[in-house]
């Protein structure tokens, strides 16, 4: 049975935890950006065609980079489809979900409505990977929460299909970001290894129902690509999916899923706020400001005690933790609390 224990965020350096939160925060605005441009702007119809040029651009690069001796991982074969699963559906489901809500929503709502990601994870690293928290992360959890709730609440282009999308978003994106930190720890997988059967496993299958929902057909006759810069947005958004999801494993395994839904949730604020001036379709009221404030004070709480926990302190506590486990009279090891 491989190893299934993800990677103790807490070996890492604080300069290595804080870089990567860094380049996943900055990676995910650029292809927020990037994507409402293609979306929304240029109005491409089909947000599955984008996902499938993204899952495509993912093989590729690694694929050349095995090739090329510069990253390494298991080569292919039956025992893949157990390492990796259930990553590849969540997978999809995260990345259609995101698209069809990036379109339907507006850009601060969209990042509003994403807060809820947060509260998942943290539940689920409680049943999946055992975490526990301290009070003053929950605390400030909570807020980050409850300020998306009260920004929320000022919504007055309610649209019932696009907050579905969102909400199942929500749900795809904490169950992948839980699965990643756990299968990153597979032996034979690694970082790329999650990275490329994810995409690999699942261009064909998403290839064939886009176009069984017509969906594939829309995208080929789009008038749009004749547009030098609607193509050159779209190829950036392919790279960025890619860069993306880099970015995610790379938080992830520096970090905890729940940091990284936390980084993610700052720079969506980030988004909302740069959204009341830029973007043209952002209804401004103070309830919703004041409900983005708390959820920015939130998160900077969260981001302030994790990033400022030292090593030493870390290492205390794996300590702590080890001299509480002996043996019991037939030499099995027994946890003592």
């Amino acid at each position: 049975m491989p190893d299934i224990t993800p990677p103790d965020s807490g070996e890492h350096s604080a300069l290595l935890r804080f870089s990567s939160a860094l380049f996943y925060a900055c990676s995910s605005f650029l292809i927020t950006v990037v994507n409402k441009t293609v979306l929304t702007s240029y109005t491409f119809p089909s947000y599955m065609f984008l996902g499938i040029g993204q899952m495509v651009t993912t093989v590729v690069v690694i694929y050349a980079a095995k090739k090329s001796k510069t990253v390494q991982f298991q080569d292919f074969d039956k025992s893949i489809f157990i390492k990796i699963f259930p990553l590849p559906l969540l997978y999809v489901g995260n990345q259609i979900t995101g698209l069809a809500s990036t379109k339907k929503l507006s850009l601060p709502m969209f990042t509003v409505l994403r807060k809820f990601t947060i509260l998942m994870t943290m539940i689920l690293e409680v049943y999946i990977l055992r975490k526990t928290f301290p009070r003053r992360l929950v605390f400030s959890v909570v807020t980050i929460v409850v300020g998306a709730m009260i920004a929320a609440s000022s919504d007055l282009a309610f649209d019932l299909r696009a907050y579905t999308f969102i909400l199942l978003n929500d749900v795809f994106t904490a169950s992948s970001s839980v699965y990643t930190k756990q299968k990153l720890g597979v032996e034979g997988l690694g970082k790329y290894g999650v990275l490329f059967y994810n995409a690999l496993l699942l261009v064909i299958p998403t290839v064939l129902f886009s176009a069984l929902t017509g969906d594939l057909q829309m995208a080929v006759t789009f008038e749009g690509w004749f547009n030098s810069t609607f193509v050159f947005c779209f190829l950036l958004s392919c790279i960025m999916g890619f860069v993306l999801m880099y970015s995610i494993v790379l938080c992830s395994y520096y970090n905890s899923a729940l940091t990284t839904s936390v980084v993610g949730a700052i720079k969506n604020v980030a988004v909302a706020y740069i959204g009341i001036f830029v973007g043209g379709d952002y209804l401004f009221s103070w309830t919703n400001f004041i409900g983005l404030s708390i959820c920015m004070s939130g998160g900077l709480a969260y981001s302030f005690i994790t990033f400022s926990t030292k090593s030493s302190q870390v290492k205390a506590e794996v300590k702590e933790l080890k001299t509480d486990i002996t043996l019991d009279p037939t030499g099995r090891a027994v946890t003592i609390f």
